[in-house]
């Protein structure tokens, strides 16, 4: 970590948050969470904060994270570990219940899991995110404690959230929680339960979904502008995925004259507008399957999806309370696991890889310009960048990395304003 990080207004103003919200649970008299349009969720002080004690620091995911699982874990997959984490066990798979399976993102495993913990397993509610009922465009941080309130929540945001703000709640309650994340999020509290034994105790297990980045709130809203929504408050409603596998990007907005207006765009297309809005932690994150979390699910993209095909899921154990659950889920009749094969994590995603050892690089540049750098340990990054990267790739690894040093400013500070 850049000597220069010594404090929560050091890792906003150098642009290493990641927006979980750890900072805010662990420090909740000092910091609240807050969206920046132009980048994400951030850390706010409050109007008369408390002194930073620096425990919002020690759990920040940002500035740096380490593995420490143990390497003689039973079953772990030895030949994935350098470049994909943890792994005991990977599917491809799908929820057993066809209204998730339909309107979640893919298959529905996560939701279909995390129906199971809470009906079958004594955890009593699902922290996770949800689109903001008064600003559709926004996410919030929600307990869900039945399928109802499960369903109402499926499909990706693709916009800032900060489930991490919700650990607060979970420790007011009488029973374990279920916590769904990015895995900056999964991360984030990870190093809270590190430091906070009753946090532990109140966390039943961790599902964190893949992830390449998050876009603003000021890039959904340019999309939905060129959409036809002319303002914020115009839109009604706003979907990225779900319904069909992959789904759709769905628009709902209301029209000068006052009539209801529905625009689509595919998901590829709708991605391929809003990662230029990511921010700038997701360009040097070491983490995009969820390799903190005890379960990570994402799509099997090993292959092409065919028209009207209903989705699937691949599902990932992390760790043994991860591999418990899921072979449990399966017994009960809540997700159906198609396909037992760890070879189709690398084969879904292909170029993770290549993105793995390009990091390195990055880093490397990073520090020879005065960037703030994050610490990241256990990942392998460099044996990635001499394995994976053609010449070519290697050299933009470098270069790309100055242009986006002064593109982006990162040898100075920002100051994020909120929204």
């Amino acid at each position: 970590m850049a000597n220069t990080i010594k404090s929560i207004d050091d890792v906003v103003a150098r642009q290493l948050c990641a927006g979980c919200g750890a900072c805010a649970f662990a420090e909740p008299e000092r910091f609240r969470m807050a969206d920046a349009p132009q980048i994400g969720k951030r850390p706010f002080l409050k109007s008369d904060p408390a002194p930073e004690t620096g425990e919002g620091l020690s759990v920040c995911p940002g500035i740096g994270l380490k593995h420490t699982f143990d390497p003689n874990t039973p079953n772990l997959r030895q030949e994935l570990v350098s470049g994909w984490g943890p792994v005991l066990a990977v599917w491809e798979g799908y929820s057993a219940d066809d209204e998730i399976r339909l309107s979640a993102s893919s298959g529905g495993a996560a939701t279909a899991l995390s129906l199971f913990c809470l009906e079958q397993e004594g955890n009593g509610q699902v922290v996770h995110t949800a689109a903001d009922p008064s600003a559709p465009y926004l996410n919030k941080t929600v307990m869900s404690r039945s399928r109802e309130d499960l369903l109402r929540a499926t499909g990706s945001r693709y916009a800032p959230s900060s489930p991490c703000e919700g650990l607060t709640d979970v420790l007011d309650q009488p029973t374990p929680s279920v916590f769904v994340g990015k895995p900056c999020d999964v991360a984030g509290a990870y190093k809270a339960r590190k430091n906070r034994p009753d946090l532990d105790g109140k966390i039943g297990i961790t599902i964190a979904f893949f992830c390449a980045g998050v876009p603003s709130t000021a890039g959904n809203l340019e999309l939905a502008k060129r959409r036809g929504a002319k303002s914020s408050s115009s839109i009604q409603s706003l979907r990225y995925r779900g319904n069909g596998w992959p789904g759709l990007w769905s628009l709902v907005y209301k029209k000068d004259d006052g009539k209801t207006e529905k625009s689509e765009m595919t998901y590829a297309e709708s991605w391929g507008f809003l990662q230029q809005y990511r921010q700038w932690r997701c360009y040097i994150c070491p983490d995009h399957t969820g390799e903190f979390a005890d379960i990570a699910v994402g799509d099997p993209w090993y292959r092409p999806v065919q028209p009207g095909e209903p989705g699937k899921s691949l599902i990932v154990a992390r760790t043994q309370r991860g591999l418990e659950t899921i072979k449990k889920a399966a017994a009960a009749g809540y997700i159906v696991l198609e396909t037992e094969d760890p070879d189709l994590l690398p084969r879904s995603q292909p170029n993770l890889l290549e993105t793995r050892g390009a990091l390195w690089a990055r880093l490397i540049t990073l520090k020879l310009f005065g960037a703030a750098t994050p610490v990241y340990s256990g990942f392998g990054l460099a044996r990635f960048w001499f394995s994976e990267l053609s010449l070519i790739a290697k050299i933009r690894s470098f270069s790309g990395t100055v242009k986006r040093v002064f593109k982006k400013g990162l040898t100075k500070r920002i100051e994020p304003s909120e929204s």
